[in-house]
């Protein structure tokens, strides 16, 4: 019997988990996210959960706006110009996922069966040597 551990080949300590680069784009994707959460504020939502997860996906954020239940997806990008859309990287495999992750969040939140939701995709798109961030909102996604 082999203890625990033992021959197991083990990280030193000082060895990181994540790279600087998987760094970098997480608290990017925080700062859109945030940039997002805000947006949607001002424009009247109430911003009920940010990163809710489960096994086979996430909500970046939920909002309601009046009865409404609205799953944000949020997409974003470094760049600029008409050709940059970071949108469409929102696949119908993507929405297949928000759908089921959206479906168990108001099964978990006692939603009625009644209760009137949609998918919503907010890109952002940080023009970095600028120093400004456009935001486009994309209500009541669907599949295809």
């Amino acid at each position: 019997m082999v203890a625990y551990g033992e021959g197991m080949r083990q990280r030193p300590s000082s060895t990181p988990v994540h790279s600087e680069k998987s760094q970098k784009t997480s608290a990017f994707g925080n700062y859109a996210e945030d940039l997002a959460a805000q947006f949607l504020v001002r424009k009247g939502y109430e911003v009920l959960a940010r990163n809710w997860r489960r096994p086979w996906g996430e909500l970046d954020i939920i909002a309601r706006i009046r009865e409404l239940v609205v799953f944000v997806e949020v997409k974003a990008g470094r760049g600029s110009g008409a050709h940059f859309q970071p949108e469409l990287h929102v696949t119908g495999e993507k929405i297949k996922k928000l759908l089921r992750t959206a479906r168990t969040y108001l099964v978990a939140h006692d939603h009625s069966p009644e209760q009137e939701w949609q998918i919503d995709v907010i890109s952002v798109t940080v023009d970095v040597a600028a120093q400004k961030a456009h935001i486009r909102h994309y209500k009541n996604i669907e599949v295809g």
